[in-house]
């Protein structure tokens, strides 16, 4: 009874309930937006309430887990009507295959979920890397970082992919931050802003769904949530400020979905140790209410230790669909989830008109994703069009975009050719193509660590720190030895530096005498080659330090150097 009497309210209160997205596509017609919310209507109508519930649960997939986790999901779609998928490790062709096999089996076509911030290598090993977002928070030009997301979303469209889970809108204000770090866009608040709305518009003007993540803001913080709650104890005006405000520039940007973390926020939440995710005052109150925001409202994934620590499968969803998020990632308790679901709405603990507002805003974000008409997916040469020639352009075009030259004051750079270099690579990752690529045009002798007695006095000495980056979570720091070595170098010789890893390597670096210093941001291929060219005179230098590394390595710091070769 408590539960209709809400709804009714629910009703004066709204009047006849609205379908409405943040996301519309471009161009989109008043006769196309008829004919969606029609579909939308008729949909919802012809859905049993267990199946509509079965909308707000998104479950993950792997295809490394073996056959039998495969059946397990396998019978949750059939059986349990879901919302979506995230797909996870690893084969392409086998999550094509199982994709087009199972949504065959939904009633209403799913949507197919990925964390692809850095493509979808991040998950599709055989598929190309792109740059981290650290690296692109450096790129000046915004336009670029459009382009590559949208072949980003040519990418996902071709494995069936529509919700590209990204990007990270954090502002990493603490070098610390285990787990943000190289995926935000940095330590500004206006330089995330416009990084991240060029890549949600590359995204969503290509069709494939953004979430902008980890709201309320996971940039300051040095625990990771996968393992445990994070807190976030600023103020209200200091949050208002750096967390809060890209979601806040973001809100009326047609952007499709928020990513709630899981972090407890003092300021945001009244109740001890609530993790945002669960908030109603985060979500209801500040997101939904404050911020104005009508798009697809999720959980970051379920499973994570921050809060599957604290509560048990199923119930951790209602909690989750209570606090007013619309879909639940990486649910791990489907069917308990929806019971109490139904026994909240049945107490009056949540309102009626809820499920209708969440399930009728999923299904109008899946027609405009064009999941009304689903045409399933090929397997065919499906590696060689998630890795080739057009890939490596846009990705080492945007190397040499983001390459930051800190400073050249004897104008080491560029190279001459009537000049001879010693080659000194130090920490752990490969170097060989960075060394490779030099030697095509200068006279470039390598030396290890043990030879470096061996080289003349003053000589112009080319270090190389090579971090190993094959994830985004590596350690950054330079060792102890390293460091011993740099400043053995700089006291005898000419020495260009340049740091293959994140800029926060040059924290606790003494760079007074040391004229040339570059950051690279990665330690790939493509990264060394456009450095090396970069190096050679070949193209600009004109990329900006995205993030504060202390108090004189400053975010915006970034000598421009033009190239001396046509």
């Amino acid at each position: 009874m408590k539960a209709k009497i809400l709804s009714i309210i629910a009703f004066f209160i709204f009047g006849i309930f609205e379908i409405s997205a943040q996301y519309v596509p471009k161009n989109f017609t008043l006769q196309e937006n008829t004919q969606a919310t029609q579909w939308v209507e008729n949909t919802y109508n012809q859905l049993s309430m267990d199946e509509k519930l079965g909308q707000l649960f998104i479950v993950a997939l792997y295809t490394n887990k073996g056959e039998e986790h495969i059946e397990q999901v396998r019978q949750l779609v059939k059986k349990r009507q879901l919302g979506g998928l995230i797909l996870m490790q690893d084969n392409p062709e086998r999550h094509i295959q199982l994709v087009n096999e199972f949504q065959g089996y939904s009633k209403t076509p799913m949507l197919i979920g990925m964390d692809a911030e850095w493509g979808l290598f991040q998950r599709i090993a055989v598929a190309k890397k792109f740059p981290w977002a650290m690296t692109l928070g450096a790129i000046q030009d915004k336009k670029l970082i459009h382009t590559m997301a949208a072949k980003i979303a040519e990418d996902a469209k071709r494995m069936g992919v529509n919700w590209d889970f990204a990007p990270v809108v954090d502002v990493n204000t603490n070098p610390k931050n285990p787990i943000i770090g190289n995926r935000s866009f940095g330590s500004e608040v206006g330089n995330v802003t416009a990084s991240a709305l060029a890549y949600s518009e590359g995204l969503q003007h290509n069709n494939v769904l953004a979430a902008i993540k980890h709201f309320p803001g996971h940039g300051d913080t040095d625990v990771d949530s996968h393992l445990d709650l994070p807190v976030v104890s600023h103020n209200l005006k200091r949050l208002n400020s750096v967390e809060l405000a890209p979601f806040k520039a973001l809100m009326n940007k047609g952007i499709g979905g928020v990513m709630v973390a899981h972090l407890y926020v003092p300021a945001l939440e009244p109740q001890k140790g609530i993790p945002a995710s669960i908030s109603k005052s985060v979500i209801t109150d500040l997101l939904k209410g404050q911020l104005g925001y009508k798009g697809l409202i999720i959980t970051d994934a379920l499973n994570m230790g921050a809060v599957a620590k604290r509560y048990q499968p199923g119930e951790l969803d209602a909690l989750a669909f209570k606090a007013g998020n619309d879909i639940m990632l990486f649910s791990e308790g489907v069917k308990e989830g929806k019971r109490l679901i139904r026994q909240a709405i049945e107490q009056g603990d949540i309102p009626e008109y809820r499920v209708e507002e969440s399930v009728k805003k999923i299904l109008l974000t899946k027609y405009y994703l064009g999941l009304n008409e689903y045409q399933p997916r090929s397997t065919e040469n499906i590696a060689q069009e998630l890795n080739n020639e057009s890939h490596t352009a846009i990705v080492q075009t945007m190397y040499a975009n983001a390459l930051t030259l800190i400073k050249n004051k004897r104008k080491l750079l560029p190279l001459k050719i009537s000049e001879t270099y010693y080659y000194i690579p130090l920490e752990e990752a490969p170097y060989h193509t960075f060394l490779e690529e030099l030697q095509k045009q200068h006279r470039i002798i390598l030396k290890s660590e043990e030879e470096i007695a061996s080289i003349p006095k003053n000589a112009k000495v080319i270090v190389g720190v090579h971090k190993d980056n094959s994830t985004a979570y590596k350690p950054y720091k330079i060792s102890e030895k390293s460091k011993a070595i740099l400043a053995q170098l700089k006291n005898k010789h000419q020495v260009i530096l340049s740091v293959f890893g994140s800029p926060y390597a040059l924290q606790d670096i003494d760079l007074k005498k040391i004229p040339t210093v570059l950051v690279a941001y990665e330690n790939n291929d493509d990264a060394m080659i456009t450095t090396a060219k970069a190096l050679q005179g070949q193209s600009k230098i004109h990329g900006k330090l995205p993030v504060e590394v202390n108090r004189k390595i400053k975010n915006g710091m970034g000598v421009t150097l033009k190239p001396s070769q046509p």
